[in-house]
C-alpha cells in the first residue's frame, strides 16, 4: 500500500469547503484511487494546515499514474491550484 498526504493551507479560509468537495469529487472517478479522506482542521492553531488529504494506493507507480489523470489534472487541480497558499506533502509506503 503506498500513502500519498498533503496538507494544504488556502488563501481563504472561507473557501475551505469548496476546496474539500473538490478533492472528494475524485471518489469513484480515478481507477488507482483506492482511498480518499479529505479533513478540514477543528484547531485553528499557529502550526496548523487548512485542509488534509490522505490517498492510498496499490504501488507508487499507480499513485504516479493518478498524478497526471485527466480528472485529477483538469478537474482537481486546475480548479484547486488558485485556492492554495501553500501546501505540504508526505509519502510513504506500509
Amino acid at each position: 500500500m503506498f500513502t500519498h498526504i498533503v496538507f494544504f493551507k488556502l488563501k481563504d479560509i472561507e473557501k475551505v469547503n469548496e476546496a474539500r468537495d473538490i478533492l472528494l469529487s475524485m471518489e469513484g472517478k480515478i481507477p488507482q484511487l483506492k482511498g480518499l479522506e479529505v479533513g478540514v482542521d477543528v484547531l485553528h492553531t499557529e502550526r496548523s494546515y487548512d485542509l488534509a488529504l490522505v490517498t492510498r494506493f496499490d504501488s507508487l507507480e499507480d499513485m504516479n499514474t493518478y498524478q497526471v489523470h485527466e480528472y485529477h489534472v483538469n478537474e482537481v487541480l486546475k480548479y484547486l491550484k488558485p485556492m492554495i497558499e501553500s501546501s505540504k506533502a508526505v509519502d510513504f509506503c506500509s
